[in-house]
């Protein structure tokens, strides 16, 4: 009896928290409807209004199935962990509502993908004729982009009460692990802070740019706005199917490129340099790291686009290898080469360089995905130290440290865990590639596209396309969600979902 009221407790925690989640990202639609409300753009403003009052529906009702917080504010783990996975799950089924019902989409599945590819911050799409769907359409993709960078549950945790306890559990299981300030209240606000403060400051940039390459004044802002939005967040989105390439402009593309740095930087370390603490910069293992591996692979992808002759000369092969590099490592997936050129031209070995970028991705705690710097360094450093200890004597313990923000002690657990996680982006990665090979795609094609899923980048090579496989399909949804979540969180949920079945059929 204890066990069912346990059970029924849990339940109504998750669905509150989840509920609460629910609405408060569900009021995000409001921004595409204000400006198809300006633009005059009243079928999408009526696909909104609907795909709101969805989303309020059933935030509200999982809120009223819930505890009520200020009876129940206490999180165990698993509440934290499910609460998160869940909510990403459901925002994803809503938010597809107002893609679909464009018309712009061939199933609702393929508007599924794309949502679920923006709020991971992925950046590939299925939609239908991008440069002619309508603008608060395409607000609302870069801002599912934007909302997921930072991630939903941070912006829920933004607005609870700082009383809340066990909001650090919904707070990691978000893939985070950093606070900046000493609760995680003021830390999701301090995120959304930097996260604004550098959109504004970008739009306005690549704003004033945008007019000197040609655009004009409220094209130039909705353009600059989209496309900072989709560079901090590290998503590769882009209001036109050309993406990057459709301004014909490297100013742009550099602007583009500094801002994609700047969101795959760990958010602690743009919190140490606000507050003056400017040595952090050249301490920290994740930035020393990210300078040896980013040097040796634009090393070997300049000789290697040099060999293949595809660009007239090295300003050309600078341009294409760097921009493509860091959009690679930052995993934003901006494009500056056609699908067909990365699948016919780039050659194998650049391929196989790309791959190994993407899968390694930005910092821990940023908008990048892959499985980050942060746990390379710790597992090569573990390496090392392991070698060490057994050229010493027995008799002397030697204690090593990293650091990042702070020392840390380099202990059995840390790299254990590290090791964990790259293990389990691999084993996505090598059963994407063995997938995409069973449908017949070219090996080289398929490492490429399965680095670029599982690190949540979005280059593509042509694979992904409203014509692949509905397994493929469901497999990169799958894909996309798992490790931008970072596993964890979601293989708990399946563990709960499997619980609660496995009593059910027992009764």
């Amino acid at each position: 009896m204890r066990r069912s009221k346990k059970n029924s407790s849990d339940l109504k925690v998750i669905s509150y928290y989840t509920g609460y989640i629910v609405v408060g990202s569900s009021f995000s639609m409001l921004i595409p409807m204000i400006v198809a409300l300006l633009l005059n753009e009243y079928e999408p403003l009526m696909d909104f209004i609907i795909s709101i009052n969805i989303a309020f529906i059933v935030g509200f009702s999982l809120m009223a199935i819930g505890e009520n917080n200020k009876n129940n504010t206490y999180m165990e783990w698993k509440h934290g962990l499910v609460t998160a996975s869940l909510s990403w799950l459901i925002l994803t089924i809503l938010a597809a509502i107002p893609l679909y019902l464009s018309g712009h989409m061939l199933s609702f599945l393929d508007a599924i993908f794309d949502v679920m590819s923006g709020f991971t911050t992925t950046g590939v799409f299925l939609i239908q004729d991008l440069d002619h769907i309508s603008m608060s359409l395409n607000m609302w993709r870069h801002t599912i982009t934007f909302l997921g960078s930072q991630g939903m549950v941070v912006l829920a945790i933004t607005f609870l009460s700082k009383k809340t306890q066990g909001a650090y559990k919904m707070y990691v299981a978000e893939g985070k692990d950093i606070e900046l300030l000493p609760n995680t209240h003021n830390t999701s606000k301090l995120i959304w802070i930097i996260s604004l403060l550098f959109l504004g400051v970008g739009t306005f940039i690549i704003w004033i740019n945008g007019m000197q390459i040609g655009l004009s004044p409220m094209r130039a802002l909705y353009h600059g706005y989209c496309i900072i939005s989709s560079a901090w967040s590290t998503s590769g989105f882009a209001p036109m199917s050309q993406n990057i390439m459709y301004y014909h402009s490297f100013s742009y593309e550099m602007i583009a490129t500094i801002f994609l740095m700047l969101g795959s930087i760990n958010f602690g370390l743009h919190y140490c340099i606000w507050k003056g603490n400017n040595s952090e910069i050249y301490k920290n293992i994740e930035v020393r790291t990210f300078l040896i591996i980013i040097f040796i692979a634009a090393f070997l992808l300049a000789n290697g686009l040099n060999n293949l002759n595809l660009y007239p000369n090295s300003m050309a092969i600078f341009r294409k290898n760097i921009f493509t590099l860091l959009s690679a490592y930052s995993t934003t997936g901006f494009m500056s080469s056609y699908t067909s050129q990365f699948a016919n031209e780039w050659g194998d070995f650049n391929i196989l360089i790309l791959s190994i970028i993407m899968l390694i991705g930005g910092s821990a705690c940023s908008t990048s995905g892959g499985f980050k710097m942060l746990r390379v360094a710790v597992v090569f450093k573990g390496f090392i130290a392991s070698i060490k200890e057994s050229l010493v004597s027995e008799r002397r313990i030697k204690t090593f440290k990293f650091h990042h923000i702070k020392d840390h002690i380099l202990d059995s657990e840390i790299i254990k865990s590290s090791a964990i996680i790259i293990l389990c982006y691999l084993i996505l990665f090598l059963v994407g590639i063995l997938l995409a090979c069973f449908y017949n795609y070219p090996l080289n094609q398929s490492i490429f596209e399965s680095a670029s899923m599982v690190g949540n980048v979005g280059l593509s090579v042509g694979i992904t396309s409203p014509n692949m496989p509905i397994i493929l399909k469901l497999y990169y949804i799958f894909v996309m969600y798992v490790a931008r979540l970072e596993f964890m969180a979601v293989f708990v949920l399946i563990g709960y979902s499997f619980e609660g079945i496995k009593k059910i059929c027992m009764k």
